[in-house]
């Protein structure tokens, strides 16, 4: 990991009155009535979601990639109103993703909870560390998680399944055996006997039960994802199909075992919106990854995966966690509306109230957060890249101190950057930063991160001896500085970025009140996952560094 500089021999940085604010269009043309939620329920770079349930309360996991710490997890208990309990992953002995990517690390994670020993499972797979498949136990989703222990197959999207009898199975997506690929994109599904005791597959009890996914005949890809549900006595299985892409669906099997033979579905898929217009208003796409679970009315309900892509088709705010009620009144369940354009308002489960942003429940729609930063517990939607946080940040009664390391942004490795997710198209986020560097390998300001490939960096250095505002943008690895400014820095600084249709403005202030622009408007390009690649949305980071390289002009 990186070394930290001695705290003294560098400038001190704090950072202060962190405040975000999302203004988009969909919300202001679709308020809410009173018995009405928004879809998604958890905004942002929050996908690939798993639920589960212990008596009346609700738990919803989702991917983290190479964030630290690792696994979200949120409760609650009408499927409207959600609080995050903190992180499953939440120690370096159980992530390691301090080399990786911002796309290396959690995939997929399944939550599932087994009444026979009153214990929660989350299995997923870490590509990072040497791990690979992995599961982690705890009675309690809010006190903390077990050590990993190591599974031993290989693929990805492991998922775990609980029979009424008590055994218990995983299933997972693979590659087809050797010499039997037919084309780019084929997998299989394969299951395992799970041993509880020793928390290991059965070795030998592996068998293919889903090969290529509905209809081989034509050649669908990247059948993944898979979840294994009992419901009125037959044994369902619901995949991903298509690729998180648009042509993402899920696809539903049924059997008389858990072991199968699994027959599709005839009106498969029940869940897509691959088949409509591109220019479609208020276009939700990539629908997919899904996971049901049933109400509290015994109403069923899935999670899933989509995309709100913006003006010009880009993907900043990544894959997010929707939610739709599912019909199973007949053979196979449906998503309700799941077939159609999506709407971006649903009704209102039956007695139950909207509290989303209130009472300690998370924010929903065009919300404001702000955070004074002082808190020595920070909230848990402060997340770092590839290391804890705790690393690197000092909580003090005027704000976060972020101490820099030995790294920039564009590291391999773990970066002191505090960050929170973009959540809205058009936004507009501010925080105030005491701080003066002494040498030009200091920088302290804001990122807007899609990766260390793909990111903005606006922030303050030194030259000489004057002070900089420096503005710098980075695709595919090679920076460019935007715009540069000599400032006279006397007090703190505030830095501000707005982004409207796809464009952003940085800009700052010396009195707090009064912003100038550096750089004029400037593309959300970089932000967006269709040019980036990957699978993780923007972040929004509060950053330091004592290898920065960015030269003022």
């Amino acid at each position: 990991m990186a070394a930290l500089l001695s705290i003294s021999n560098l400038s001190a940085q704090t950072f202060s009155d962190f405040n975000y604010h999302g203004n988009d269009k969909i919300y202001n043309d679709n308020p809410l009535k009173p018995d009405e939620f928004y879809s998604p329920i958890l905004q942002g770079c929050y996908p690939d979601p798993s639920i589960t349930k212990k008596g009346d309360d609700y738990y919803l996991v989702n991917s983290s990639f190479s964030m630290f710490p690792g696994v979200p997890i949120f409760t609650s208990k009408d499927l409207v109103n959600w609080k995050q309990v903190g992180h499953v992953l939440d120690r370096p002995s159980q992530l390691k993703v301090e080399k990786g990517g911002v796309s290396h690390g959690i995939y997929a994670p399944d939550i599932k909870y087994n009444k026979h020993n009153d214990t929660f499972y989350m299995i997923t797979t870490q590509i990072a560390g040497g791990i690979g498949n992995m599961v982690v136990k705890t009675k309690d989703p809010a006190k903390g998680w077990s050590e990993v222990q190591k599974l031993n197959f290989d693929g990805i999207d492991p998922a775990i399944f609980f029979d009424d009898d008590g055994k218990a199975y995983i299933v997972h997506n693979d590659a087809p055996p050797q010499g039997t690929e037919q084309y780019q994109g084929h997998r299989v599904i394969k299951m395992w006997d799970y041993d509880l005791e020793k928390d290991q597959v059965v070795a030998g009890s592996d068998r293919i039960i889903v090969n290529g996914g509905v209809d081989l005949s034509q050649k669908p890809i990247w059948i993944e994802g898979p979840h294994l549900y009992k419901y009125k006595g037959k044994y369902y299985l619901m995949c991903a199909e298509g690729g998180t892409g648009g042509n993402h669906s899920e696809v539903i099997f049924m059997a008389d075992s858990p072991k199968g033979p699994f027959v599709p579905a005839k009106n498969n898929p029940i869940l897509t919106q691959r088949y409509f217009p591109r220019d479609r208003k208020e276009k939700v796409d990539w629908a997919g990854h899904a996971d049901l679970v049933e109400g509290p009315n015994g109403q069923w309900y899935g999670v899933f995966l989509a995309i709100r892509p913006n003006v010009n088709n880009r993907v900043t705010k990544g894959r997010e966690t929707f939610i739709l009620p599912v019909d199973w009144s007949g053979t196979y369940p449906v998503f309700q509306n799941g077939l159609v354009p999506m709407k971006p308002k649903l009704k209102m489960p039956q007695g139950v109230q909207n509290q989303t942003g209130q009472n300690g429940f998370f924010p929903n729609g065009n919300f404001k957060y702000n955070d004074k930063l002082t808190d020595k517990n920070l909230d848990f939607r402060w997340i770092a890249m590839r290391g804890p946080r705790e690393n690197f940040i000092t909580a003090t009664k005027n704000g976060v101190k972020v101490n820099p390391m030995e790294t920039n942004i564009k590291a391999l490795a773990p970066v002191s950057s505090l960050f929170h997710r973009l959540q809205h198209e058009d936004f507009e986020t501010s925080v105030t930063l005491d701080y003066k560097p002494k040498s030009e390998k200091e920088l302290a300001g804001i990122t807007l991160y899609q990766s260390e490939t793909f990111n903005y960096v606006f922030g303050i250095t030194k030259k000489d001896k004057d002070f900089y505002i420096v503005l710098e943008r980075t695709e595919k690895g090679q920076s460019k500085l935007i715009a540069s400014e000599k400032i006279s820095l006397s007090k703190t600084i505030k830095f501000q970025a707005t982004g409207e249709k796809d464009e952003i403005s940085f800009n700052y202030s010396l009195d707090g009140k009064n912003f100038k622009n550096l750089g004029g408007q400037v593309s959300g390009d970089i932000l967006s996952t269709d040019v980036a690649g990957g699978f993780t949305g923007s972040l929004i980071g509060l950053y330091s560094t004592s290898s920065n390289d960015i030269i003022p002009q």
